[in-house]
């Protein structure tokens, strides 16, 4: 079914109120001491720990968005559960990372979210909501409907005489081409007129793509590679649908849109990941993509 505005509107606040309530559930163990498990599978440590926390969240979120997954014969694809395939049969999916930067919130650091998107078949995100259940920010946007942080409407605004900024997780700088990437986000930053160059390296996918917009003039990349990892869907969809609503630029490393319901992996190592709150820079990026990976 082709869901209306109306549809997506009554969708967006439905993953508000479940994104809250697993923020308040969240929150309320976030002092306490946690069972952390290794589930395998991917190729860093932020991607491959697990708690109990994590599987209450997405068990809540499942709940609360139950009725409405039936009412409008809604696939679920969640990071604490097997993929089920409903994302390859129905028209729209939920994809849903409970706790976005699980590594954050067992170190009890700021950089981790509740991320919910809604997703067309065809891999297009229609609905995105973060929340950030430390700094209590919500993020969300629907599809034609704009982007909104904390109820107020949302777009990148630059900051004048600023730097550039990079702002990625903290894996990125054990990469074999972090040093040469630097040099060229340094040389960018002085080719595009800012004020220099600065790194914020802590949060997971979600709060570090909200962080782009937040920090604009700023960006947040992947590169690909063969080996699985790079984050997955769940990691972006809800982004991909506010950067979209917000005016900022979001898309592979090659300057192709996100493959949101890849065929054969979760996971979006094979293309990387682009965020940046300008499309001038994104574009740069893409080049030192083709620079350095000849």
């Amino acid at each position: 079914m082709q869901l209306t505005d109306q549809d997506l509107a009554a969708l967006g606040e439905a993953a508000t109120s479940a994104a809250l309530k697993a923020g308040e559930l969240i929150s309320s163990h976030s002092s306490k001491k946690l069972n952390v498990e290794n589930k395998g599978g991917a190729d860093s440590l932020a991607s491959q720990v697990v708690t109990e926390v994590d599987l209450m969240a997405q068990e809540l979120i499942l709940e609360m968005l139950d009725k409405y997954s039936k009412l409008f014969d809604l696939g679920t694809l969640g990071e604490e559960s097997p993929d089920n395939h409903e994302r390859f049969e129905k028209d729209y999916f939920w994809c849903i990372d409970p706790i976005d930067g699980t590594l954050a919130f067992i170190n009890q650091q700021h950089g981790y979210a509740v991320s919910i998107g809604l997703v067309s078949k065809s891999g297009e995100p229609v609905i995105g909501v973060i929340f950030d259940p430390l700094k209590k920010i919500l993020y969300k946007a629907v599809k034609g409907q704009g982007a909104f942080r904390n109820g107020r409407k949302w777009t990148v605004q630059s900051a004048k005489d600023a730097p550039l900024y990079l702002v990625s997780d903290s894996s990125f700088q054990d990469h074999p081409l972090f040093n040469e990437s630097i040099s060229e986000l340094k040389a960018i930053s002085e080719d595009l007129g800012y004020n220099g160059f600065e790194t914020q390296f802590k949060g997971g996918a979600a709060l570090n793509a909200c962080w782009v917009i937040e920090k604009a003039p700023a960006c947040y990349f992947k590169y690909p590679k063969k080996k699985q990892g790079g984050g997955s869907l769940w990691d972006y969809a809800a982004s991909a649908c506010i950067y979209s609503e917000a005016g900022a630029w979001v898309s592979n490393m090659h300057g192709e849109p996100l493959d949101l319901n890849r065929k054969n992996s979760t996971f979006m190592n094979h293309e990387g990941i682009l965020y940046a709150s300008t499309k001038e820079i994104a574009n740069k990026i893409t080049q030192i993509n083709t620079k350095l990976k000849r």
